[in-house]
């Protein structure tokens, strides 16, 4: 009887503790990251009755976490570059409809500008159509301004994501740490909600900087980020922080403090949500500041050179139009020397829009792109008269450069927010053509001017008067100089400016050239400034101003949908990744429910057992009693 009643109360137990593990797992069904626990039972061992072995019932052998630990390194890759691109696609998603949208972006205010200019050319002297295009080129300013912040505002959240998710990421890890001190002190009695507990820390934390868990022989895990660096081993914890660009203090970089030591962390070395945030920086956001500015600097350098090439209402030859910065210099923060650099723009058509790294090696310059370290031409020895010229970029060296110092040249970053309209009195717009040319009435040729255009603003004798005289049908004198040989059809030039004329002029035959005047409702220039637009002023002279536009709207736009097609498709890899982990380790409530009845009848079977003991002994005593 004492052996029914041990083996009865013994199964009661076993099923009892079987029941409650089902009960655990039905009730965290919904819990994130929770593996199922199974418990296994195991015969006692049996008695040695003499006669032979007498079976002593059953006993918990286990209470088992049900994981597999490819199965859920699988789930963590997965996790961390989902991560990554969501958070990469979601800013870059803000950055395509902050320059594609007509209410926010360039080409409505684009377009009024130069609406606006080839009005004024309908009639140049309007003080209504000059004021037009002064407040289309202030909104056309502002706009570029209001972009440039938009995306400096983006870069500052940037740096705010990078601080918090640093912290976070240290809040986790010390966490890890205290649960691998925890685990590893007594490997074989861990509770396996602790285990469930350490795997979602660990999930999250790769979600921030990616990367995988390595288990230890001691039952610790050991967590490293994409790139390879520790930042969790044993129960100890690196920290990660953030440190200053050493060009550019305004950006936060990352880097990993670990046993004294500060490395820096290059883009490639997090993924998660810290990776998807710098590729956003490299990939998006600084190449869009960067077009931007150079569309900006095309647009101002364009229309200030032709600008310069007019003449205004006062009679005085054009000035610039827009204002623009100069492109930005930076120093290393470990330079030596006490040099500096100033740049200007020499060559609009070569200027380019990436960012180049230049190196003093002592005797010499030479000139890398910041982001891929490939070389670039560079040409000059950095004096006034000799500059450095890189990109179309034209530099000066002040001061004295150390041995292996470092400058960013930044040809165009940031230049968008620095435009402004450089003149504010509607006279001032240079809308007519600086000399006028005319006939005289005497002529017996059948010359005729077809045409007035400067071909050197900058030239001292431009508004000078000329007059050109034509001893034969071949040769011509400009103010008592010459002969000099005519083609027909071929252009009289002189003095910063060239003549075309249509017919025959003969022997006498005279043209005088002069300066247009105050009040001139000439509408020269005009007709020049409203189809810069169309200009190739860029990329070798193969590209257009709107061409340009078109082209920052094409790369935002096709970078911000392969993040999104990307995030689609690791949203599929990380789902299958998922539902293999949870194949193995999520609770089946089904297989649950009939666990549970399984249980249920054998602990009632059990309690008979029980009760059935209890007959039996009150039987005895029953017997025994009389």
């Amino acid at each position: 009887m004492a052996n029914i009643l041990s083996t009865g109360s013994g199964a009661l137990i076993a099923f009892q503790r079987a029941l409650a593990t089902v009960s655990h797992n039905v009730a965290n069904v919904a819990t994130e990251g929770y593996s199922r626990q199974r418990v296994d039972l195991a015969t006692r061992s049996p008695t040695d009755m003499g006669y032979g072995y007498v079976g002593n019932g059953v006993k918990v052998a286990d209470v088992r976490r049900i994981a597999d630990q490819l199965a859920t390194t699988r789930l963590l890759d997965s996790g961390g570059e989902l991560s990554r691109l969501q958070q990469l696609s979601a800013m870059a998603s803000r950055v395509d409809s902050l320059i594609s949208d007509k209410a926010t972006g360039l080409s409505g205010v684009w377009s009024n500008f130069f609406d606006a200019t080839t009005g004024l050319s309908s009639n140049a002297s309007s003080s209504a159509a000059r004021q037009e295009v002064l407040s289309d080129a202030n909104a056309l300013a502002s706009r570029f301004k209001q972009l440039n912040s938009q995306l400096d505002s983006m870069g500052n959240e940037v740096n705010s994501g990078l601080r918090s998710s640093a912290e976070e990421v240290n809040r986790i890890g010390a966490e890890i740490a205290r649960l691998n001190g925890e685990i590893s002190s007594n490997p074989n009695h861990v509770s396996n909600d602790l285990l469930d507990q350490r795997d979602r820390l660990v999930s999250q934390m790769v979600g921030f900087t990616g990367g995988t868990a390595v288990a230890q022989g001691d039952g610790s895990l050991n967590v490293f980020t994409a790139g390879g660096q520790a930042l969790v081993v044993g129960n100890t914890s690196a920290k990660l922080t953030t440190i200053t660009d050493p060009y550019q203090p305004e950006r936060l970089q990352l880097a990993l403090e670990s046993n004294g030591q500060q490395i820096r962390l290059n883009d490639t070395a997090l993924g998660g949500k810290i990776g998807g945030l710098m590729d956003f920086r490299s990939d998006v956001l600084d190449p869009a500041q960067a077009e931007l500015g150079k569309i900006a600097v095309g647009l101002a350098e364009t229309f200030n050179k032709q600008h310069r090439a007019g003449m205004d209402l006062n009679g005085q030859m054009g000035t610039d139009f827009f204002n623009i910065p100069a492109p930005r210099t930076s120093g290393h923060a470990g330079n030596t020397g006490n040099a500096s650099l100033t740049a200007s723009v020499g060559d609009l058509s070569k200027l380019d829009a990436q960012n180049v790294v230049l190196k003093f090696d002592g005797t010499a310059w030479s000139a890398t792109r910041a982001d891929t370290g490939a070389n670039v031409p560079l040409t000059g020895t950095g004096t006034a008269a000799d500059p450095l010229v890189v990109d179309g970029v034209e530099l000066v060296v002040g001061g004295t450069p150390g041995t292996g110092d470092r400058f960013l040249l930044q040809p165009t970053a940031g230049a968008a927010g620095g435009i402004g309209v450089a003149i504010d009195d509607p006279n001032r717009i240079a809308a007519a053509t600086p000399v006028k040319a005319k006939a005289e009435l005497d002529n017996v040729g059948t010359g005729k001017i077809s045409g007035v255009k400067v071909t050197d603003s900058t030239n001292a004798n431009l508004l000078t008067p000329a007059d050109i005289e034509f001893i034969d049908g071949t040769q011509y004198t400009v103010n008592g100089a010459g002969p000099f040989t005519y083609t027909p059809g071929q252009p009289i030039n002189a003095n910063g400016w060239s003549l075309t004329l249509d017919g025959v002029p003969v022997a006498g035959d005279r043209f005088s050239v002069g300066s247009t005047g105050a009040g001139s409702s000439d509408n020269g220039n005009a007709i020049l400034l409203g189809n810069l637009d169309d200009a190739k002023a860029l990329g070798n002279g193969t590209v257009s101003l709107n061409n340009a536009i078109g082209g920052l709207t094409t790369q935002i736009g096709s970078a911000a949908r392969q993040a999104d097609y990307a995030a689609e498709a690791q949203q599929v890899l990380h789902d299958q990744a998922q539902a293999a982990r949870d194949s193995i380790s999520g609770v089946n409530i089904d297989e649950e429910a009939a666990n549970m009845m399984r249980f249920q009848q054998a602990y009632q079977a059990a309690a008979q057992v029980i009760s059935t003991a209890d007959s039996m002994f009150q039987s005895l005593i029953s017997a025994v009693s009389r």
